[in-house]
């Protein structure tokens, strides 16, 4: 199924709400420029929209990005959008004072290449968010990829991350209940990282 079907139906299919890890750690991201890669049908750059930042939001998918502005605008906020494949954008040095990625998954390589862009795409002082599925997660089958290589462990993600201090890097077991596609008990991973 492609992204574009999969954001096709009227249902926002991971839901209208941030993510609740994203919720937790919005008071220690500097208010600013933010990129929120793989953002599908905009709820969390909606979110860090009403906070005050400057929100562009990156998919691959144009019909979950036209769902994303129209959510913005339903909570009185703006989001700009970029429709491209995460392997093909240019990630602009200094750039950008938060990047956020959640449950953005894709083949190891372009992992590695993506966040590894990403740590000199931030500004100093910048912030990178990510909550992932981690391997586990295919025991509960309640959300995510359907193989292990697609997801995402802490020691992988402080390798690919380097140059960041990671302020928050934890794996555990959660519930998630965001939309009808993440919804259950799940393995995940969360980092919190800081461009010193």
């Amino acid at each position: 199924m492609t992204w574009d079907t999969r954001y096709s139906s009227d249902d926002y299919v991971y839901g209208t709400e941030p993510n609740e890890f994203l919720r937790s750690v919005a008071d220690q991201l500097p208010v600013g420029r933010s990129l929120c890669i793989g953002e599908g049908e905009g709820r969390n750059g909606t979110f860090l929209a009403t906070l005050g930042h400057d929100v562009t939001a990156l998919d691959a998918s144009s019909v979950g990005l036209a769902k994303a502005v129209k959510l913005a605008a339903s909570r009185g906020a703006r989001i700009d959008t970029i429709h491209t494949d995460l392997a093909d954008y240019a990630f602009e040095p200094d750039a950008w004072h938060n990047i956020v990625s959640i449950f953005c998954h894709t083949p190891p390589a372009l992992r590695r290449l993506v966040h590894s862009r990403a740590v000199g795409s931030l500004k100093p002082g910048g912030m990178f968010v990510l909550e992932a599925y981690r391997p586990r997660q295919l025991e509960y089958g309640t959300g995510g990829p359907p193989v292990a290589e697609l997801m995402m462990t802490l020691p992988e993600l402080r390798e690919e991350l380097t140059g960041l201090e990671i302020v928050h890097g934890a794996e555990l077991d959660r519930e998630v209940h965001e939309g009808r596609l993440h919804t259950g008990r799940a393995a995940v991973v969360q980092v919190l990282a800081l461009k010193r």
